[in-house]
């Protein structure tokens, strides 16, 4: 049965492992908010509301909203998932045409632990993955904070990026989920069994790691090899090289490319340098990838390193507030930990 490794630390092989850090010990010590770069139309047969909850997950607060609204779950729609033990504030939208909302809604969901921030009616739903990023706020304090560790290690980050880790939240308590994917895969996943895709996702998270972890253990994570899928910063946007070149090479130290690995799937397979290390997850987990080929997935790609936008470190009487903006998609927790050894 699969259990989650401790994955490559981009860090360790410079400045050591991290000293032993806290984080998270309250809802206030991770703050986020999640960024559209457009605002609802005030019109239409949604009702768009945009919240801060605390001590609740995203799904939790849509099935609040179905119940409340009178809607199917279905009929609530959201951008992202974001975290239990947190303040986070987001868009949620409710299909509601040629209806008000209901009488004592606002109430209802602040007695919830749901503020309504604002509210206004848009002609679509809202979709998983259209915000352009996620904005953070983060505490940490222990040891790794009262000397100079965190501010060295994150110096670098800044300077070299951060590994794109899938965050230990996308696995599940002990990693359950991943268990659970692998048993689901292993008898032939159907959609019934799967509603939101979690478990799927789950064993592609998993594999991308794999794959990071050991391109981090051979410092080929952050410039391009022979026959990778490059990412352009800030984009989705792809583009595949034979070769790598001294430009190539350059565009990667300035952060303005990112090499990529697989989010495995149905599609081609780069057969050069990046194409061994896809051979390497085929041969260390042949009952995930073939598994997943199986439930006729599509292949996509994901940058192995995320900028840092917009970072700042500020020291505190017994700890640091970490402020940084992520593309949608990536995790805080992947960059927390390079920073601190904490039990999370």
């Amino acid at each position: 049965m699969l259990e989650l490794p401790r994955w490559q630390r981009s860090l360790d092989a410079i400045l050591g492992p991290p000293k032993p850090g806290r984080f998270r010990l309250a809802p206030d010590d991770f703050v986020v908010d999640e960024v559209l770069d457009f605002v609802p139309e005030g019109h239409g047969e949604h009702f768009w509301l945009n919240i801060e909850k605390r001590n609740l997950t995203t799904l939790e607060v849509v099935k609040m909203l179905s119940q409340r609204c009178g809607v199917a779950p279905r009929d609530v729609g959201y951008s992202g998932m974001k975290d239990r033990v947190a303040v986070t504030r987001q868009w949620l939208s409710v299909h509601l045409p040629g209806k008000e909302a209901p009488e004592g809604l606002m109430q209802a969901l602040a007695d919830g632990g749901v503020d309504v921030l604002q509210h206004a009616r848009h002609p679509r739903k809202l979709k998983r993955g259209v915000h352009r990023y996620n904005r953070f706020q983060l505490r940490l304090s222990g040891e790794a904070v009262e000397t100079d560790d965190v501010s060295q290690r994150w110096q670098l980050l800044c300077q070299q990026g951060v590994p794109n880790y899938f965050g230990s939240q996308r696995f599940g308590p002990a990693g359950r989920n991943l268990q659970r994917a692998e048993a689901l895969l292993a008898r032939g996943w159907r959609k019934r069994d799967d509603r939101h895709g979690i478990l799927l996702s789950t064993a592609r998270s998993f594999l991308f790691n794999e794959l990071l972890s050991e391109r981090i253990e051979k410092d080929q994570w952050q410039q391009p090899v022979n026959g990778d899928t490059l990412m352009l910063d800030g984009t989705r946007s792809v583009f595949d090289v034979d070769q790598v070149d001294a430009t190539l090479c350059a565009r990667a130290d300035a952060l303005d490319v990112h090499p990529t690995g697989p989010l495995w799937g149905i599609g081609t397979t780069r057969q050069q340098a990046a194409g061994d290390y896809e051979a390497m997850l085929l041969d260390r987990h042949p009952l995930l990838c073939e598994g997943l080929l199986r439930t006729g997935v599509k292949r996509g790609q994901r940058a192995l390193r995320m900028r840092l936008s917009e970072p700042q470190l500020n020291r505190e009487a017994q700890s640091v507030v970490l402020s940084f903006a992520l593309p949608r998609g990536s995790f805080a927790t992947a960059v927390v930990s390079e920073l601190i050894a904490s039990p999370d």
